[in-house]
């Protein structure tokens, strides 16, 4: 489905991910975010960065590895994402859901 972000039309599955992770923007992650009720502070960029590399390099992601990763912790990670703190970040850095989440 075809979904329109920060004056962008980009092309979304079903859940909301980008099909497309080159679509990607700050802005339309920006604009994403509202739609969760969250508002991206350096510490939130800083993991949907750290995402995005992690996927480039085709790294498994799971919440553990994140915890692990020294971007962030665990507790930490579910204050920033809280209503599904892979999942959400997954979305918000435009790229696939991992095969971790549910």
């Amino acid at each position: 489905m075809e979904v329109v972000y920060a004056g962008t039309t980009v092309k979304c599955n079903e859940e909301g991910y980008l099909e497309d992770h080159n679509q990607w923007t700050e802005e339309i992650a920006k604009e994403m975010a509202g739609q969760e009720n969250i508002e991206l502070t350096d510490k939130h960029w800083e993991v949907l960065y750290f995402l995005r590399d992690q996927f480039k390099k085709e790294v498994p992601l799971s919440i553990r590895k994140i915890g692990k990763s020294g971007v962030v912790n665990i507790k930490e990670f579910y204050k920033l994402f809280p209503s599904g703190p892979l999942k959400i970040s997954s979305k918000l850095a435009g790229i696939p859901k991992p095969a971790s989440c549910i």
